[in-house]
């Protein structure tokens, strides 16, 4: 019989709906994950093997487990096989973090992903069969490296070579109808949706009139938005 710590629901069953997440390891990413999916009204099952870990989330998640989500044993009792998505966030423990993604194959979960801390430990998850392998620093580092260099005040990036950014106008766009300004024309860039101070969020269309100290939201390929960006 596996030995574990239960805080929360005492039936762990109850979780095993669609919407409901398992998110394996606790620590920065993997709490702010959970946490964030509790926010979005996402029902999770926390696992954790640090006992004062597990006691900091009691009340904060669904549910919250001290236990070893490498024993196959354990994930079984705790009923993650029922789950059809499992994170696997576990980043100061490589080992652990791959025989747990392994146990999770085998117990036939639909959904898996797992992080990754480096590039050879992505390709051995990768080879597993995890279906998305995720890498949290060097996404973030990425991303910070953008924002550094230029003036934008948020960048995503969408896919291969392309990016999604939140800017701050440049002065060729500032009382010009975007239909006359031809920004995709002339920069490869497209703006989607414009923020005005009082109002929110709000998509473009080609009557839309860009104010000063309105902030804007373009997407196009890497290069050509952090280029548009730094107009000013």
């Amino acid at each position: 019989m596996a030995r574990y710590s239960l805080f929360g629901r005492r039936d762990t069953t109850r979780l095993t709906e669609a919407s409901s997440v398992v998110v394996i390891g606790l620590g920065r990413f993997g709490s702010s994950l959970a946490l964030e999916l509790m926010r979005s009204g996402t029902d999770v099952l926390g696992i954790d093997g640090d006992e004062e870990i597990v006691q900091a989330h009691n009340g904060l998640l669904t549910h919250v487990v001290r236990a070893d989500s490498t024993k196959e044993a354990t994930l079984r009792e705790l009923s993650v096989p029922d789950f059809t998505s499992v994170v696997v966030a576990i980043g100061g423990d490589i080992q652990a973090n791959i025989l747990t993604s392994s146990l999770l194959l085998k117990l036939g979960i639909g959904n898996i992903w797992a992080k990754a801390v480096s590039d050879p430990h992505g390709e051995i998850l990768t080879q597993l069969g995890v279906h998305h392998v995720i890498y949290p620093e060097k996404d973030m580092g990425k991303r910070v490296a953008h924002l550094v260099r230029g003036a934008m005040q948020d960048y995503i990036e969408i896919g291969e070579d392309f990016a999604l950014v939140k800017t701050t106008p440049p002065a060729l766009l500032i009382g010009v109808r975007l239909g006359e300004a031809k920004v995709r024309a002339k920069h490869g860039v497209t703006v989607t949706a414009f923020h005005r101070e009082g109002v929110g969020w709000s998509y473009t269309s080609l009557d839309t009139v860009i104010l000063d100290g309105d902030v804007i939201l373009i997407a196009g390929q890497s290069a050509r938005v952090e280029a548009f960006s730094q107009l000013r």
